[in-house]
């Protein structure tokens, strides 16, 4: 489903590509950086908040340095497309920390996870005791991150 999007201008562009760099920065830092006042900048980083423009602030950490070294890319697929199912499925990956984004999927297979665990042992685990017996999962196959070559960044604007 496509969300709608608001106009951005090139001030609303500089002030997004800033706080991709560093969500924490001072209003007035990052006022004077685009060439703004604080109070003129501060508006427009409410309306692009409340528009879902800026969708939520947060903190990146490095996985391993958190003792989650095992990074594993999970393709699902499920039995059944019917509503209840995909909605039980959805219920059921929401509770599960080890997940830490999740993606409908067209192709071949209907999901694909990102899971984080401690080790191999922890990873398998979480696979044969929760991913398998989750509603309506009838297959997986799961590709392990060997080298993060390039990591997520900012969104090109």
């Amino acid at each position: 489903m496509a969300k709608s999007t608001i106009a951005l201008d090139d001030l609303d562009r500089r002030i997004l590509r800033a706080l991709q760099q560093d969500g924490r920065i001072a209003i007035t830092q990052l006022a004077e950086q685009v060439g703004l006042s604080a109070t003129p900048c501060l508006r427009r980083i409410r309306r692009m908040e409340e528009a879902g423009v800026i969708a939520r602030y947060t903190a990146v950490l490095d996985p391993a340095r958190v003792g989650l070294p095992i990074q594993a890319f999970v393709q699902v697929a499920l039995s059944s497309h019917a509503e209840e199912v995909a909605t039980a499925f959805h219920k059921a990956l929401a509770s599960r920390g080890e997940v830490i984004a999740a993606y409908a999927m067209s192709g071949g297979m209907d999901y694909m996870l990102h899971v984080v665990a401690a080790d191999f042992e922890a990873y398998a685990d979480f696979a044969l005791k929760a991913l398998l017996r989750m509603p309506g999962v009838k297959e997986t196959r799961s590709s392990f991150v060997l080298m993060e070559l390039k990591p997520p960044g900012a969104i090109p604007l």
